[in-house]
Protein backbone atom coordinates (compact mmCIF):
# COMPACT_ATOMS: atom_id res chain seq x y z
CA UNK A 1 0.00 0.00 0.00
CA UNK A 2 1.07 3.25 -0.95
CA UNK A 3 1.98 6.27 1.88
CA UNK A 4 -0.62 8.28 -0.52
CA UNK A 5 -3.12 5.57 -0.35
CA UNK A 6 -2.48 4.76 3.24
CA UNK A 7 -3.56 8.90 4.62
CA UNK A 8 -6.71 8.86 1.86
CA UNK A 9 -8.04 5.86 3.78
CA UNK A 10 -6.98 7.50 7.51
CA UNK A 11 -10.27 8.73 9.68
CA UNK A 12 -11.19 12.36 8.67
CA UNK A 13 -11.98 15.39 11.18
CA UNK A 14 -14.62 17.60 10.58
CA UNK A 15 -13.46 21.17 10.17
CA UNK A 16 -16.28 23.26 12.49
CA UNK A 17 -13.63 25.91 14.85
CA UNK A 18 -13.39 29.57 13.40
CA UNK A 19 -11.29 32.70 14.48
CA UNK A 20 -13.50 33.22 17.44
CA UNK A 21 -13.33 29.93 18.65
CA UNK A 22 -9.93 29.80 18.33
CA UNK A 23 -9.94 32.77 20.74
CA UNK A 24 -12.07 31.86 23.06
CA UNK A 25 -10.31 28.67 23.04
CA UNK A 26 -6.96 29.79 23.94
CA UNK A 27 -8.43 31.97 26.81
CA UNK A 28 -10.00 29.01 28.43
CA UNK A 29 -7.34 26.94 27.99
CA UNK A 30 -4.54 29.77 28.89
CA UNK A 31 -5.84 31.61 31.64
CA UNK A 32 -6.68 29.13 34.51
CA UNK A 33 -7.22 31.02 37.51
CA UNK A 34 -6.99 28.11 40.17
CA UNK A 35 -3.33 28.95 39.46
CA UNK A 36 -3.56 32.58 40.39
CA UNK A 37 -3.70 31.76 43.94
CA UNK A 38 -0.96 29.24 44.15
CA UNK A 39 1.19 32.05 42.61
CA UNK A 40 0.05 34.82 44.03
CA UNK A 41 0.89 33.33 47.70
CA UNK A 42 4.04 34.48 47.02
CA UNK A 43 3.62 38.00 46.80
CA UNK A 44 3.49 41.12 44.38
CA UNK A 45 7.51 40.43 43.45
CA UNK A 46 5.68 37.66 41.44
CA UNK A 47 4.40 40.25 38.80
CA UNK A 48 8.27 40.47 37.52
CA UNK A 49 7.83 36.79 37.30
CA UNK A 50 4.85 36.69 35.21
CA UNK A 51 6.51 39.66 32.91
CA UNK A 52 9.46 37.52 32.39
CA UNK A 53 7.46 34.54 31.44
CA UNK A 54 5.34 36.57 28.70
CA UNK A 55 7.96 37.88 27.05
CA UNK A 56 10.58 34.72 27.31
CA UNK A 57 7.99 32.18 27.15
CA UNK A 58 4.43 33.17 26.38
CA UNK A 59 5.72 35.30 22.95
CA UNK A 60 8.22 32.63 21.49
CA UNK A 61 5.36 30.00 22.05
CA UNK A 62 3.15 32.11 19.45
CA UNK A 63 5.87 32.03 17.39
CA UNK A 64 6.18 28.40 17.27
CA UNK A 65 2.76 27.42 17.11
CA UNK A 66 2.47 29.76 14.01
CA UNK A 67 5.33 28.14 12.28
CA UNK A 68 5.00 24.88 13.43
CA UNK A 69 1.36 24.89 12.26
CA UNK A 70 2.46 26.52 8.43
CA UNK A 71 5.39 23.85 7.87
CA UNK A 72 3.01 20.80 9.51
CA UNK A 73 -0.36 21.12 9.23
CA UNK A 74 -2.71 18.12 10.73
CA UNK A 75 -4.19 16.72 14.06
CA UNK A 76 -1.71 16.02 16.76
CA UNK A 77 0.36 18.97 17.24
CA UNK A 78 3.31 18.75 19.43
CA UNK A 79 2.97 15.61 18.95
CA UNK A 80 3.40 16.02 14.85
CA UNK A 81 5.99 18.32 15.12
CA UNK A 82 8.49 17.10 17.29
CA UNK A 83 7.62 13.70 15.03
CA UNK A 84 8.61 15.49 11.95
CA UNK A 85 11.27 17.07 13.03
CA UNK A 86 12.92 14.57 15.64
CA UNK A 87 11.79 11.31 14.65
CA UNK A 88 9.39 8.87 16.01
CA UNK A 89 10.52 8.19 19.68
CA UNK A 90 10.43 11.87 19.86
CA UNK A 91 7.76 12.42 19.06
CA UNK A 92 5.64 9.93 21.10
CA UNK A 93 7.57 11.22 24.17
CA UNK A 94 6.35 14.66 23.32
CA UNK A 95 2.78 13.69 23.02
CA UNK A 96 3.01 11.02 25.79
CA UNK A 97 3.84 14.19 28.03
CA UNK A 98 1.44 15.93 26.72
CA UNK A 99 -1.35 13.72 27.38
CA UNK A 100 -0.45 11.48 31.05
CA UNK A 101 -0.12 15.52 32.36
CA UNK A 102 -3.81 16.17 31.42
CA UNK A 103 -5.07 12.91 32.49
CA UNK A 104 -4.34 13.63 36.10
CA UNK A 105 -4.89 17.83 35.71
CA UNK A 106 -8.14 17.47 34.26
CA UNK A 107 -9.32 15.77 37.69
CA UNK A 108 -7.71 18.89 39.30
CA UNK A 109 -10.36 20.96 37.27
CA UNK A 110 -13.31 18.32 38.38
CA UNK A 111 -12.39 19.16 41.96
CA UNK A 112 -12.03 22.59 41.39
CA UNK A 113 -15.29 23.42 39.87
CA UNK A 114 -17.21 21.13 42.81
CA UNK A 115 -14.90 24.05 45.51
CA UNK A 116 -16.37 26.51 43.49
CA UNK A 117 -19.78 25.62 42.21
CA UNK A 118 -21.13 25.29 46.06
CA UNK A 119 -20.50 28.71 46.73
CA UNK A 120 -23.81 29.56 43.91
CA UNK A 121 -25.82 27.91 46.36
CA UNK A 122 -24.75 30.89 49.36
CA UNK A 123 -22.57 30.24 52.21
CA UNK A 124 -24.56 27.24 54.03
CA UNK A 125 -23.79 25.03 51.11
CA UNK A 126 -20.23 25.28 50.83
CA UNK A 127 -19.25 22.56 53.36
CA UNK A 128 -20.65 20.13 50.82
CA UNK A 129 -17.59 20.61 48.65
CA UNK A 130 -15.33 19.10 51.66
CA UNK A 131 -17.58 15.81 51.85
CA UNK A 132 -15.93 12.87 49.39
CA UNK A 133 -19.72 11.01 48.52
CA UNK A 134 -20.47 15.11 47.06
CA UNK A 135 -17.62 15.81 45.07
CA UNK A 136 -16.69 12.52 43.47
CA UNK A 137 -20.07 11.94 42.30
CA UNK A 138 -20.22 16.21 41.44
CA UNK A 139 -17.08 15.35 39.45
CA UNK A 140 -18.18 12.17 37.85
CA UNK A 141 -21.33 13.81 36.61
CA UNK A 142 -19.23 16.89 35.02
CA UNK A 143 -16.88 14.54 33.48
CA UNK A 144 -19.05 11.76 31.70
CA UNK A 145 -21.28 15.32 30.70
CA UNK A 146 -18.10 16.13 29.11
CA UNK A 147 -17.48 12.90 27.54
CA UNK A 148 -20.67 12.76 25.71
CA UNK A 149 -20.81 16.31 24.40
CA UNK A 150 -17.28 15.90 22.61
CA UNK A 151 -18.11 12.54 21.47
CA UNK A 152 -21.52 14.12 19.68
CA UNK A 153 -18.73 16.64 18.33
CA UNK A 154 -16.67 19.66 18.46
CA UNK A 155 -19.38 21.40 16.58
CA UNK A 156 -21.40 20.80 19.90
CA UNK A 157 -18.58 20.70 22.48
CA UNK A 158 -17.06 23.91 21.19
CA UNK A 159 -19.71 25.36 22.95
CA UNK A 160 -18.71 24.20 25.95
CA UNK A 161 -15.40 25.85 25.48
CA UNK A 162 -16.79 28.87 24.05
CA UNK A 163 -18.83 29.49 27.07
CA UNK A 164 -15.77 28.90 29.38
CA UNK A 165 -13.77 31.33 27.53
CA UNK A 166 -16.57 34.26 28.07
CA UNK A 167 -16.66 32.91 31.84
CA UNK A 168 -13.09 33.33 32.00
CA UNK A 169 -12.48 37.08 30.44
CA UNK A 170 -16.04 37.40 32.68
CA UNK A 171 -14.92 36.06 35.78
CA UNK A 172 -11.51 37.88 35.72
CA UNK A 173 -12.55 41.31 34.32
CA UNK A 174 -15.16 41.27 37.22
CA UNK A 175 -12.31 40.33 39.55
CA UNK A 176 -10.18 43.19 38.08
CA UNK A 177 -12.86 45.44 37.98
CA UNK A 178 -13.83 44.99 41.89
CA UNK A 179 -10.03 45.34 42.69
CA UNK A 180 -10.03 48.93 41.11
CA UNK A 181 -12.99 50.04 43.07
CA UNK A 182 -11.85 48.95 46.10
CA UNK A 183 -8.14 50.69 45.48
CA UNK A 184 -9.91 53.75 44.32
CA UNK A 185 -11.87 53.78 47.35
CA UNK A 186 -9.84 52.87 50.40
CA UNK A 187 -6.32 52.70 48.78
CA UNK A 188 -4.28 50.03 47.84
CA UNK A 189 -2.20 47.84 50.39
CA UNK A 190 0.42 46.71 48.39
CA UNK A 191 3.44 48.91 48.48
CA UNK A 192 6.60 49.61 46.57
CA UNK A 193 8.44 47.62 48.77
CA UNK A 194 6.39 44.23 48.09
CA UNK A 195 7.49 44.50 44.86
CA UNK A 196 11.23 44.20 45.77
CA UNK A 197 12.88 41.34 45.06
CA UNK A 198 14.33 39.61 48.08
CA UNK A 199 17.00 36.71 47.93
CA UNK A 200 14.83 33.74 48.88
CA UNK A 201 15.67 31.31 46.49
CA UNK A 202 11.98 29.47 47.02
CA UNK A 203 10.23 32.33 45.09
CA UNK A 204 11.71 30.75 42.10
CA UNK A 205 9.88 27.92 42.08
CA UNK A 206 6.59 30.03 41.36
CA UNK A 207 7.96 30.71 38.00
CA UNK A 208 7.82 27.29 36.66
CA UNK A 209 3.95 27.01 37.69
CA UNK A 210 3.72 30.71 35.64
CA UNK A 211 4.85 29.28 32.36
CA UNK A 212 2.66 26.44 33.29
CA UNK A 213 -0.19 28.43 33.27
CA UNK A 214 0.40 29.88 30.10
CA UNK A 215 0.61 27.15 28.23
CA UNK A 216 -1.95 26.63 25.52
CA UNK A 217 -1.62 27.99 22.41
CA UNK A 218 -0.74 24.70 21.11
CA UNK A 219 -3.99 23.23 21.99
CA UNK A 220 -5.35 24.71 18.88
CA UNK A 221 -2.68 22.64 16.81
CA UNK A 222 -3.52 19.81 18.66
CA UNK A 223 -6.94 20.27 16.42
CA UNK A 224 -5.29 21.12 13.24
CA UNK A 225 -7.81 18.82 10.70
CA UNK A 226 -10.35 20.72 13.04
CA UNK A 227 -9.79 24.42 12.19
CA UNK A 228 -11.63 26.04 9.11
CA UNK A 229 -9.00 27.68 6.85
CA UNK A 230 -5.98 27.00 9.34
CA UNK A 231 -3.68 29.39 7.37
CA UNK A 232 -5.63 32.44 7.42
CA UNK A 233 -7.26 31.54 11.05
CA UNK A 234 -4.71 30.50 13.34
CA UNK A 235 -1.91 33.61 13.37
CA UNK A 236 -5.02 35.93 14.55
CA UNK A 237 -6.35 33.91 16.70
CA UNK A 238 -3.01 33.25 18.24
CA UNK A 239 -1.88 37.18 18.74
CA UNK A 240 -5.45 38.28 20.01
CA UNK A 241 -5.98 35.28 22.10
CA UNK A 242 -2.38 36.08 23.36
CA UNK A 243 -3.12 39.82 24.89
CA UNK A 244 -5.88 39.17 26.16
CA UNK A 245 -4.34 35.99 28.09
CA UNK A 246 -1.68 38.49 29.29
CA UNK A 247 -3.47 40.92 30.88
CA UNK A 248 -6.00 38.50 32.82
CA UNK A 249 -3.12 36.90 34.52
CA UNK A 250 -1.44 40.15 35.85
CA UNK A 251 -5.04 42.01 36.34
CA UNK A 252 -6.24 38.88 38.58
CA UNK A 253 -2.90 38.49 40.59
CA UNK A 254 -2.73 42.05 41.68
CA UNK A 255 -6.52 42.12 42.59
CA UNK A 256 -5.72 39.19 44.56
CA UNK A 257 -2.78 40.95 46.53
CA UNK A 258 -4.92 43.79 47.08
CA UNK A 259 -7.71 41.69 48.54
CA UNK A 260 -6.14 39.40 50.48
CA UNK A 261 -2.42 39.46 52.12
CA UNK A 262 -0.46 36.94 51.01
CA UNK A 263 -0.08 34.68 53.70
CA UNK A 264 -3.70 34.42 54.05
CA UNK A 265 -4.57 33.62 50.26
CA UNK A 266 -5.50 29.48 49.92
CA UNK A 267 -4.46 28.25 47.19
CA UNK A 268 -7.54 26.10 46.55
CA UNK A 269 -10.51 29.10 47.28
CA UNK A 270 -8.25 32.05 46.78
CA UNK A 271 -10.16 33.96 44.29
CA UNK A 272 -13.85 33.46 45.81
CA UNK A 273 -11.88 34.76 49.18
CA UNK A 274 -11.07 37.50 47.43
CA UNK A 275 -13.88 38.37 45.49
CA UNK A 276 -16.18 37.56 48.46
CA UNK A 277 -13.99 40.65 50.35
CA UNK A 278 -14.02 43.06 47.76
CA UNK A 279 -17.54 42.62 46.93
CA UNK A 280 -18.20 43.04 50.51
CA UNK A 281 -16.54 46.22 50.65
CA UNK A 282 -17.95 47.67 47.84
CA UNK A 283 -21.10 46.63 49.47
CA UNK A 284 -22.40 44.14 46.62
CA UNK A 285 -22.31 41.45 48.51
CA UNK A 286 -25.21 39.43 46.49
CA UNK A 287 -22.10 39.37 43.27
CA UNK A 288 -20.52 36.51 45.01
CA UNK A 289 -23.21 33.85 43.98
CA UNK A 290 -23.46 34.57 40.56
CA UNK A 291 -19.20 35.06 40.03
CA UNK A 292 -19.13 31.68 41.16
CA UNK A 293 -21.74 30.90 38.65
CA UNK A 294 -19.92 32.23 36.21
CA UNK A 295 -16.57 30.89 37.52
CA UNK A 296 -18.21 27.26 37.26
CA UNK A 297 -18.87 27.47 33.98
CA UNK A 298 -15.33 28.80 32.99
CA UNK A 299 -13.79 25.93 35.20
CA UNK A 300 -16.05 23.45 32.82
CA UNK A 301 -14.78 24.57 30.38
CA UNK A 302 -11.24 24.28 31.38
CA UNK A 303 -11.78 20.72 31.98
CA UNK A 304 -13.54 20.10 27.89
CA UNK A 305 -10.59 22.08 26.68
CA UNK A 306 -8.24 20.06 27.87
CA UNK A 307 -10.24 16.71 27.69
CA UNK A 308 -11.08 17.20 24.02
CA UNK A 309 -7.75 18.77 23.23
CA UNK A 310 -5.14 15.92 24.89
CA UNK A 311 -7.51 13.44 23.71
CA UNK A 312 -6.19 13.79 20.00
CA UNK A 313 -2.67 12.75 21.14
CA UNK A 314 -3.67 9.28 21.89
CA UNK A 315 -5.90 9.50 18.67
CA UNK A 316 -2.74 10.15 16.90
CA UNK A 317 -0.60 7.50 18.39
CA UNK A 318 -3.21 4.92 18.02
CA UNK A 319 -3.14 5.68 14.20
CA UNK A 320 0.55 5.63 14.11
CA UNK A 321 0.09 1.99 16.25
CA UNK A 322 2.38 3.20 18.77
CA UNK A 323 -0.21 2.76 21.33
CA UNK A 324 -3.32 0.50 20.89
CA UNK A 325 -5.16 0.63 17.21
CA UNK A 326 -8.58 1.40 18.56
CA UNK A 327 -7.55 4.55 20.53
CA UNK A 328 -7.52 5.40 16.40
CA UNK A 329 -11.40 4.56 15.85
CA UNK A 330 -13.47 7.69 15.23
CA UNK A 331 -17.10 7.37 16.08
CA UNK A 332 -19.33 6.24 12.76
CA UNK A 333 -21.61 9.15 13.12
CA UNK A 334 -20.24 11.86 14.80
CA UNK A 335 -16.54 11.65 13.48
CA UNK A 336 -14.80 11.91 16.78
CA UNK A 337 -12.34 10.00 18.52
CA UNK A 338 -14.67 8.50 21.16
CA UNK A 339 -12.21 5.48 22.00
CA UNK A 340 -9.76 8.03 23.20
CA UNK A 341 -12.02 10.63 24.93
CA UNK A 342 -13.10 7.39 26.65
CA UNK A 343 -10.25 5.78 27.62
CA UNK A 344 -8.82 9.34 29.09
CA UNK A 345 -12.16 9.85 30.76
CA UNK A 346 -11.90 6.52 32.28
CA UNK A 347 -7.98 7.04 33.65
CA UNK A 348 -9.09 10.74 35.12
CA UNK A 349 -11.80 9.32 36.89
CA UNK A 350 -9.44 6.45 38.38
CA UNK A 351 -7.23 8.63 38.97
CA UNK A 352 -9.79 11.19 40.55
CA UNK A 353 -11.50 8.29 42.73
CA UNK A 354 -7.41 7.78 43.94
CA UNK A 355 -7.42 11.43 45.30
CA UNK A 356 -9.81 10.51 47.95
CA UNK A 357 -7.64 8.12 49.33
CA UNK A 358 -5.85 9.53 52.69
CA UNK A 359 -6.38 13.50 53.58
CA UNK A 360 -6.31 16.10 51.27
CA UNK A 361 -3.66 18.95 51.63
CA UNK A 362 -2.34 21.36 49.99
CA UNK A 363 0.50 20.63 50.25
CA UNK A 364 -0.27 17.13 47.79
CA UNK A 365 -1.56 19.50 45.34
CA UNK A 366 0.63 21.68 45.16
CA UNK A 367 3.43 18.82 44.48
CA UNK A 368 0.99 17.20 41.88
CA UNK A 369 1.15 21.08 40.33
CA UNK A 370 4.78 20.86 40.47
CA UNK A 371 4.58 17.42 38.66
CA UNK A 372 2.43 18.61 36.15
CA UNK A 373 4.62 21.39 35.13
CA UNK A 374 7.32 19.15 34.60
CA UNK A 375 5.76 16.77 32.36
CA UNK A 376 3.53 19.66 30.60
CA UNK A 377 6.68 21.84 29.70
CA UNK A 378 8.96 18.45 27.59
CA UNK A 379 6.63 19.26 24.81
CA UNK A 380 7.88 22.90 24.56
CA UNK A 381 11.47 21.43 24.86
CA UNK A 382 10.51 19.76 21.88
CA UNK A 383 8.51 22.39 20.06
CA UNK A 384 11.54 25.05 20.80
CA UNK A 385 14.09 23.01 19.56
CA UNK A 386 12.34 22.39 16.60
CA UNK A 387 12.29 25.68 15.55
CA UNK A 388 15.73 26.36 16.00
CA UNK A 389 16.41 23.31 14.09
CA UNK A 390 14.63 24.15 11.22
CA UNK A 391 15.91 28.04 11.32
CA UNK A 392 19.30 26.40 11.25
CA UNK A 393 19.01 24.10 8.45
CA UNK A 394 16.09 24.87 6.39
CA UNK A 395 16.14 28.65 4.36
CA UNK A 396 13.01 28.14 3.38
CA UNK A 397 11.05 30.15 4.88
CA UNK A 398 6.74 29.18 5.94
CA UNK A 399 6.27 32.54 7.75
CA UNK A 400 8.56 34.03 10.30
CA UNK A 401 11.98 34.93 9.10
CA UNK A 402 15.04 32.64 10.36
CA UNK A 403 15.93 35.46 12.79
CA UNK A 404 12.76 35.69 14.40
CA UNK A 405 12.74 31.64 14.93
CA UNK A 406 16.25 31.37 16.36
CA UNK A 407 15.28 34.17 18.83
CA UNK A 408 12.44 32.78 19.58
CA UNK A 409 13.66 29.55 19.60
CA UNK A 410 16.65 29.74 21.62
CA UNK A 411 14.34 32.46 24.20
CA UNK A 412 11.45 29.98 24.69
CA UNK A 413 14.30 26.76 25.44
CA UNK A 414 16.56 28.17 27.72
CA UNK A 415 13.16 29.25 29.59
CA UNK A 416 11.28 26.17 29.72
CA UNK A 417 15.05 24.50 30.70
CA UNK A 418 14.98 26.68 33.58
CA UNK A 419 10.97 26.93 34.51
CA UNK A 420 11.58 22.57 34.49
CA UNK A 421 14.31 23.40 37.19
CA UNK A 422 12.90 25.55 39.20
CA UNK A 423 9.65 23.67 39.32
CA UNK A 424 12.11 20.90 41.61
CA UNK A 425 12.37 23.54 44.01
CA UNK A 426 10.08 23.89 47.00
CA UNK A 427 7.81 26.17 47.49
CA UNK A 428 6.48 27.30 51.07
CA UNK A 429 3.43 25.49 51.17
CA UNK A 430 6.14 22.20 51.48
CA UNK A 431 6.81 21.08 54.66
CA UNK A 432 9.11 18.10 54.05
CA UNK A 433 11.46 19.37 51.28
CA UNK A 434 12.83 15.58 50.78
CA UNK A 435 9.13 13.83 50.43
CA UNK A 436 8.88 16.59 47.90
CA UNK A 437 11.73 15.71 46.05
CA UNK A 438 11.50 11.89 46.12
CA UNK A 439 8.14 12.74 44.94
CA UNK A 440 9.15 14.72 42.34
CA UNK A 441 12.00 12.80 41.00
CA UNK A 442 10.34 9.30 40.51
CA UNK A 443 7.28 10.48 39.18
CA UNK A 444 8.91 11.77 36.41
CA UNK A 445 11.38 9.22 35.83
CA UNK A 446 8.09 6.62 36.25
CA UNK A 447 6.10 8.71 33.38
CA UNK A 448 9.39 8.90 30.89
CA UNK A 449 9.96 5.22 31.56
CA UNK A 450 6.25 4.49 30.60
CA UNK A 451 6.72 6.39 27.42
CA UNK A 452 9.87 4.11 26.82
CA UNK A 453 7.94 1.21 27.63
CA UNK A 454 5.15 1.33 25.51
CA UNK A 455 6.72 2.99 22.33
CA UNK A 456 9.29 -0.05 21.64
CA UNK A 457 7.02 -2.61 22.73
CA UNK A 458 4.47 -1.42 20.01
CA UNK A 459 7.52 -0.34 17.73
CA UNK A 460 8.30 -3.72 17.23
CA UNK A 461 4.59 -5.06 16.43
CA UNK A 462 4.56 -2.23 14.31
CA UNK A 463 7.36 -2.53 11.92
CA UNK A 464 5.90 -6.21 10.70
CA UNK A 465 2.74 -4.66 9.70
CA UNK A 466 4.72 -2.22 7.83
CA UNK A 467 6.26 -4.72 5.85
CA UNK A 468 3.18 -7.16 5.34
CA UNK A 469 1.60 -3.96 4.58
CA UNK A 470 4.14 -2.69 2.13
CA UNK A 471 4.05 1.14 3.56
Amino acid sequence: MSSDNHEANQPHLKRVLGRWDLVLLFVVAVVNLNVVPTISANGAVTVWLWILALLLFFWPQGIAVIELAERYPGEGGVYLWAKRIFGDFHGFLSGWCYWTNNVFYVPTVLLYFVGISVFVAGPGKQGLADKPVFAFTASMVLLILLVALNVVGLGVGKWVNNLGGIGTGVTATTLIVLGAIVAWRFGITVSAADFRIPGDIRLVGAFGVICFGLVGLELASVMGDEIQDPKRTLPGAVGLGGVICGVLYIGATLTLLVAVPKNQIGVLAGIMQAVSQLANQVGVSWLASPFALVLSLSIAGIASAWLSGSARIPFVAGLDSYLPEGLGKLHPRYATPYVALIVHASLSAAFLAMSFVGAQVKEAFVTMLDLAVVLQLVPFLYMYAGLVRLASRNTERAYYSKRTMLSAGWCGLLTTVLAMAVAFVPSHQIDSIWLFEIKMIFGTLFFLGLAAFFFFVYSRRKLPQEVASGV
